[in-house]
């Protein structure tokens, strides 16, 4: 069937619709404009002879189909089956070129690619343009032949390597999902695998599901579609690189390792099948590799008494961890979300515990007394938290698991109080004349080189008021400042390494020693509260953000774009660019059910604590599938410094405020950035006055 891309997808919202849809709305869910589609629509009686339906439209009312229900279901279903690759996605096409390349070796003319992908010569060379950054990160290397075409060289252990990274980077995206065609009934029944076939376009990977489906080990039963999908596609395309003779010679030490391995022993199951199936020898390397994908799979599909089954998803998990996390401390869940390092651990603890209390396994905790007597306020908001775990899993949660709980939720609490073994976080002021020249150089390169030892801020040489130095334990500078009373470190602006060496003996000194004490009356505390509350809120509404950018932008060029607004230092864009990234590789902050995403981090790349909206120009969905047919952003950026608690809070409300409060969401996706602030300054005078109320 000879359809365009956009025409398939029409059709198929139409099949699924009983009453006519108006074409307004038609190019809402496709996003795409109104007259896109009618353009698309001049052609779509003839494609649909062939099965006797009748293409309806009718003015005020919409379009339709009309025609008898098994012509319709016989055209739903070849549309299903179709591959509904779109010429024009370039992120789709690029991810599609890689896999190419990868599937095997050899020269390759443009054409070739050109024809694989219906797009020109000059298109197909920038693309490989684009993709040859990823490739190199991975030692395979491009070398254009001028009238031979183009050659892709590297190791075949370098070749297999960026397999199982491919696999991995792209398992969820529709590219892989819609690139299999095979119907294979185990695959059906266990995890609901569709099949491939349409980039791999061959009979090999359906003789590798029959081979892997035969095993009928319980790990690979229990798998999860994506793992179950990846162990596929990583078989499949190492099993046509061996038929074609393309094999790892060496033999990696840790291989070795693995012989002993319970799940070394499944592989060589597999492999023995393939063997069987494919009439080859396959090297133990491959045995190793397969090994190693068992291992990182995840088994998260559990069954009980043959009923019903659970499926852990990574985005279900972290929902559970945040209302654990809501349980435990309610007063500082925000906050507690930021940390990457607990999240990132607790996600990695709960996948086998549901294993385990799925199927009575029982675990030893050997501290568990000690925890108990040692920290019983943790624990006791720790088996709290686990009643959330409990209605999940519908089993009680033993104290041995709620100890583990403990330890996670603990450490992640010492974290957040500022607590590190008996040192402290030291506060150091830079200062130079202006305090937005050489100072924030010196800032820039004393970050990389102490990290999280010390909390620093740039100071212009008239800032330096009583209040800032008697918070600052000492100060490093480029100027003298003889008339300041204070610890004053003078330095080459260059920072030498003698000059490193004396800050390094400076901190030493100062991490060690309790902070200065603090002679203020509990009003006079307060007062100073209420200030830096004042201060931040006001800071928040001063430095609203509101920006718009095409529907076409990526998501990568999105977090790009919001840092540049966010910070004028390319030093410190980077640092937010990556934060926000390292935060979405955690867990998607894209709610497509509320109809924006909350791109919300701490990042050193801040020096105030950040409300910035982004929307798109024409007020309709972005094009780039990531954003699940969202047309809203909203990014909340903490600074990494001493009121983490009080901007958490703040930042926080808002985060509530956007969920409760409708209207408020509506003012936000108009876009118009004084009406935003009108808006948000009155959720955060709510906010300042009841802050004041908890005072009383």
């Amino acid at each position: 069937m000879e359809l365009t891309p956009r025409l398939k997808q029409i059709l198929l919202i139409m099949l699924q619709e009983e009453e006519a849809l108006p074409v307004k709305e038609l190019a809402l869910r496709i996003g795409v404009s109104k007259r896109t589609v009618q353009r698309e629509l001049e052609y779509i009686g003839s494609s649909l002879k062939p099965y006797s339906l009748i293409f309806e439209t009718k003015t005020g009312k919409g379009v339709w189909l009309s025609g008898e229900e098994a012509d319709k279901r016989r055209l739903l279903e070849e549309l299903q089956e179709a591959d509904s690759y779109d010429v024009s996605n370039r992120q789709e096409r690029r991810k599609r070129l890689i896999l190419e390349i990868l599937k095997e070796k050899g020269l390759k003319k443009l054409f070739y690619y050109s024809s694989q992908f219906q797009v020109s010569e000059a298109t197909v060379s920038t693309d490989l343009e684009a993709v040859e950054g990823w490739l190199r990160s991975h030692q395979l290397v491009v070398t254009r032949k001028p009238g031979s075409g183009i050659e892709v060289s590297g190791t075949e252990k370098n070749y297999r390597r960026a397999i199982r990274a491919f696999i991995e980077e792209n398992i969820d995206t529709r590219m892989l999902r819609e690139s299999y065609e095979v119907h294979d009934s185990f695959a059906e029944q266990n995890v609901g695998f569709v099949g491939i076939g349409k980039i791999l376009k061959d009979d090999v990977l359906k003789r590798v599901v029959h081979c892997i489906g035969s095993v009928g080990d319980k790990r690979i039963l229990t798998l999860t579609e994506n793992s179950y999908v990846g162990l596929v596609l990583h078989v499949s395309i190492a099993m046509s690189r061996i038929l074609k003779n393309e094999i790892i010679e060496q033999r990696d030490d840790w291989s070795k390792d693995l012989i002993r391995d319970e799940d070394y022993r499944l592989a060589e199951v597999i492999v023995k099948k393939l063997e069987e199936e494919f009439e080859v020898k396959i090297p133990g390397i491959e045995t190793a590799y397969i090994c190693l994908h068992i291992k990182g799979a995840k088994h998260q599909s559990i069954e009980w008494n043959g009923r019903r089954s659970i499926e852990i998803e990574r985005k279900e998990l972290l929902d559970l961890i945040n209302e654990m996390i809501n349980v435990y401390d309610s007063e500082h869940a925000f906050a507690m979300k930021q940390d990457n390092e607990f999240i990132q651990g607790l996600l990695a603890h709960l996948q086998p515990t549901f294993i385990r209390l799925a199927y009575d396994m029982k675990i030893s905790n050997p501290v568990l007394d000690e925890i108990k007597s040692s920290y019983p306020e943790i624990f006791e908001r720790s088996r709290r938290a686990a009643v959330v775990l409990e209605k999940q899993i519908g089993k009680p949660i033993p104290e041995t698991e709620i100890g583990f709980l403990t330890i996670h939720f603990g450490a992640a609490q010492v974290r957040m109080e500022g607590r590190k073994e008996n040192l402290r976080q030291v506060f150091v002021g830079i200062v130079c004349a202006s305090g937005i020249g050489i100072s924030r150089l010196m800032l820039s390169k004393l970050e990389k080189i102490f990290k999280e030892s010390i909390q620093m801020e740039a100071y212009g040489q008239n800032d330096i008021t009583p209040y800032v130095a008697s918070k600052v334990d000492f100060f490093i500078s480029s100027i003298s400042l003889k008339q300041l009373d204070a610890d004053v470190l003078l330095v080459n602006p260059l920072l030498s390494d003698e000059d490193i060496e004396k800050i390094r003996q400076k901190i030493f000194h100062y991490e060690r020693i309790p902070r200065k004490e603090q002679t203020e009356t509990k009003f006079t505390v307060e007062l100073e509260q209420v200030n830096i509350l004042a201060m931040q809120v006001k800071t928040i509404l001063q430095y609203l953000e509101v920006f718009k950018v095409s529907n076409d932008i990526t998501f990568e060029e999105l977090v790009s774009a919001i840092s540049r607004k966010m910070s004028p230092y390319s030093d410190r864009q980077i640092m937010i660019q990556e934060d926000i990234e390292e935060r979405e590789r955690l867990g998607s902050q894209i709610f497509a059910e509320f109809g924006f995403a909350l791109l919300h981090t701490r990042s050193r790349g801040v020096i105030r604590p950040s409300f910035c909206v982004c929307v798109t120009r024409d007020g309709k969905m972005f094009h780039d599938p990531y954003f699940k047919g969202i047309s809203l952003v909203i990014v909340m950026l903490l600074p990494v410094d001493e009121n983490i608690r009080m901007n958490s809070e703040i930042l926080g409300y808002i985060s509530s405020v956007l969920i409760e409060d409708y209207g408020f969401l509506m003012t936000i996706t108009g876009g118009q950035k004084e009406e935003i602030r009108d808006a948000l300054s009155g959720h955060l005078r709510k906010f300042f006055n009841q802050y004041l109320s908890r005072m009383q």
